[in-house]
């Protein structure tokens, strides 16, 4: 083609999310040739890529990008290749040669290797060794690759190569594999030995969740135990003990939430692991050598248990979590139904005290009605007397007899004036 099309404006991750399915590629190899690996679990920053860009200015070779998740390149002595993953960082190193003695970490300076930032979580070496000539008894095998202890192994690549490992750590502190070449191409050997490694990290990764569901186990214990004697309390239905349980779960639910949240991501993290391991195994294609357990023989046997438990750890965490949060919604339900209770027996209580009021406050304008009355008939009772001592026309009996009731309701209605603004002047 000739002519470039004119696109139009691109995603911004459009290049990153194509490139990202064309990571982390194996390395093609051809037998003889040994490999080494090293797995560390970082808490994050930049400490990886420092220490690659260590190696490469040693070398003369042009460092990796800060940002960047994969690196390989050729140091001459050897090969290097760096993966910057979600939880870890690994290093595979690779030589070519069968110098059975010197495994390809030796060609790494040894300071730059115990200076690698994080901890040792897998260390792993591989001998690939051409199939013609190589021994194929497992027996010899063992005694000779892996000092004497039982292996598994399995062929692989519909025939193409065989490998065998025994996932036990060995006094150098690596777990060793070998590979038989019986015409792989270099791509496939590559992938076949970037599988099997592949295959011990995760399989080491996902068992970290092991020793957490393991120490959850007598936590989950104690708090289910206890969960069941606030229900049991909650039965017995003493409502003078609601506030106190409704606290007890309270910080029951506080305590597992907490926990849940902080090994929600590990459980999580094993399930995905294990689902790696698995896929890798897959593609190995593996076929059986008489006598031998397979790859995945072995880690069905040994690694799906674990997980298993983990499995079952986290589901007995959530329907813990579930059932705490169940009770408290009940009790709490309770607890507002007698506290509405107890709410409407203090208004009744407040209605009939301020109906007695009402009626002791009429009482007494009643007879403070009189009273002033009284006061003010006779004071008038003193004016007639006077008038009518000096002479004056008085009917002092009608006259007292007339004020009496006006008197009366002339005070009634002051007092209920009086009364009615008090009340507007206190209201809001």
């Amino acid at each position: 083609m000739t002519g470039a099309v004119a696109l139009p404006a691109g995603h911004a991750l459009r290049a990153v999310l194509n490139d990202e399915v064309h990571a982390r590629p194996p390395e093609p190899l051809t037998a003889p040739v040994r490999v080494s690996q090293l797995s560390l679990l970082e808490s994050g920053g930049d400490a990886a890529w420092q220490a690659v860009r260590r190696l490469t200015e040693t070398y003369g070779i042009a460092p990796p990008p800060k940002d960047a998740t994969h690196f390989s390149a050729d140091f001459g002595p050897f090969r290097l290749k760096w993966e910057r993953h979600t939880e870890f960082s690994r290093y595979t190193v690779f030589c070519p040669g069968e110098d059975a003695g010197t495994p390809a970490i030796a060609a790494l300076p040894a300071d730059w290797v115990a200076d690698l930032p994080g901890e040792l979580v897998d260390a792993a070496h591989v001998a690939m060794l051409p199939g013609a000539g190589a021994p194929r008894d497992p027996a010899t095998i063992a005694g000779r690759f892996f000092g004497g202890g039982q292996i598994i192994g399995s062929r692989l690549v519909d025939g193409r190569g065989m490998a065998f490992g025994d996932f036990r750590i060995h006094a150098d502190g690596f777990v060793p594999f070998l590979v038989l070449d019986d015409g792989m191409t270099p791509w496939q050997a590559g992938r076949i030995v970037q599988r099997l490694l592949e295959i011990e990290t995760y399989r080491i990764m996902a068992l970290l969740a092991l020793p957490v569901a393991r120490g959850l186990v007598p936590m989950l214990t104690a708090q289910e135990e206890e969960l069941a004697e606030i229900t049991a309390s909650l039965l017995a239905g003493r409502e003078a003990e609601e506030p106190a349980l409704l606290a007890r779960l309270t910080r029951l639910a506080a305590g597992t939430e907490s926990r849940e949240a902080t090994n929600r991501y590990r459980f999580g993290a094993a399930a995905a692991y294990y689902d790696l391991v698995q896929t890798r195994i897959a593609e190995l294609r593996e076929g059986r050598i008489e006598g031998l357990q397979t790859f995945r023989e072995f880690t069905e046997r040994r690694l799906a248990p674990a997980m298993n438990t983990c499995r079952a750890v986290a589901q007995r965490q959530e329907q813990l979590a579930l059932r705490i949060a169940r009770a408290t919604q009940l009790l709490s339900t309770r607890v507002d139904l007698t506290r509405q209770q107890q709410n409407q027996v203090l208004l009744h209580s407040l209605d009939r005290s301020a109906r007695m009021q009402l009626r002791l406050q009429e009482t007494v304008e009643g007879l403070s009605v009189a009273a002033i009355s009284y006061y003010v008939v006779g004071m008038l009772a003193y004016v007639l007397r006077g008038a009518g001592a000096a002479g004056l026309p008085v009917a002092y009996d009608v006259l007292v007899a007339i004020a009496v009731p006006l008197v009366a309701l002339l005070v009634y209605v002051g007092t209920r004036r009086l009364r009615h603004a008090a009340i507007r002047e206190r209201a809001p």
